[in-house]
């Protein structure tokens, strides 16, 4: 029998592609991982890993195997569920993964709801960039997450998690109030405010703008939204923001509709979005959701 925390450490692995960061991600050493790779070796009676130095590669064994490995762990992830599902009310930590704008707006009221219904859960939320989410949900840091991606920039999807869509919003050209721009065209000379190189927001601001027919001249680096919008009411430079993030604009920013859209999902390992502590804050998400559009076509 083929033990299962093996099984996590070489599907881990294929994804992580080093043993150093296997061990990184699981608080082991090295040594440790690599000890536990070999008795899985010696379980599944083939060679799983070619070592060369420091390095490893997989085997044709060893990547079938963690193939299947994945298929394993969600079946575990289904199981945990069913049990949860039998069980008397929800207890125990969930722990939660958002963006800025998102745990600004969309998360307290779900939180509310969360505490008020199900009071025996430990919510405990985590401020990530969304780029960060999927890899804290893989190692088990998380167990939900709002990940995001643009129609410029759409998401790979790599079969280790199941998600939810929550939210599809349009991206704004943001810009100092009066400054008569209509569109990308009118700003191409302009200094820009970005994102730090290596998020999400950089990348598709950066993909926006050279679709465009220019390169975005940075002044300011700035990851929150809120920030981003106080330079430019300050007259620092323009940004691109979704919706989400200009809920509610400081005075002095005018916001300008682009073509581009902004798409939120709740995710979770796979396997476990009918866990009932998952599907609880799903529905929790989707209603604050649902409030916020409301509130804002109302506005």
């Amino acid at each position: 029998m083929l033990d299962v925390r093996r099984l996590l450490l070489l599907h881990d692995l294929s994804r992580l592609g080093t043993i150093a960061a296997v061990a990184q991600a699981h608080t082991y050493t090295p040594s440790a991982v690599s000890q536990q790779l070999a008795a899985l070796e010696r379980e599944a009676g083939v060679p799983l890993l070619r070592r060369t130095g420091r390095s490893v590669t997989f085997t044709p064994a060893g990547r079938v195997l963690a193939e299947q490995a994945r298929t394993v762990l969600a079946a575990l992830e289904q199981a945990d569920a069913a049990l949860a599902a039998v069980a008397t009310g929800l207890s125990g930590p969930l722990r939660i993964g958002a963006y800025p704008s998102a745990v600004r707006t969309l998360l307290p009221p779900a939180l509310v709801t969360l505490g008020r219904e199900h009071p025996g859960l430990e919510l405990l939320v985590t401020e990530l960039d969304p780029a960060q989410v999927p890899d804290a949900l893989r190692d088990r840091r998380l167990d939900v997450g709002l990940l995001n991606d643009y129609d410029v920039v759409p998401a790979a999807d790599d079969g280790t998690l199941d998600t939810v869509q929550l939210l599809d919003e349009r991206v704004f050209l943001a810009v100092p109030e009066g400054a008569g721009a209509a569109g990308l065209d009118d700003v191409r000379d302009s200094r820009w405010i970005l994102a730090s190189p290596g998020t999400l927001c950089h990348t598709m601001t950066v993909h926006v703008c050279r679709a465009a027919g220019f390169a975005p001249r940075p002044r300011h680096y700035a990851d929150d939204f809120t920030t981003v919008l106080a330079l430019v009411a300050a007259g620092q430079g323009v940004s691109v923001v979704p919706r989400l993030a200009a809920a509610y604009p400081p005075p002095g920013v005018d916001l300008i509709p682009l073509p581009t859209r902004r798409r939120t999902r709740v995710a979770c390992r796979r396997g476990a979005l009918t866990h009932p502590a998952v599907a609880a804050c799903t529905a929790a998400l989707r209603d604050s959701t649902a409030a916020f559009l409301g509130d804002q076509s109302a506005g």
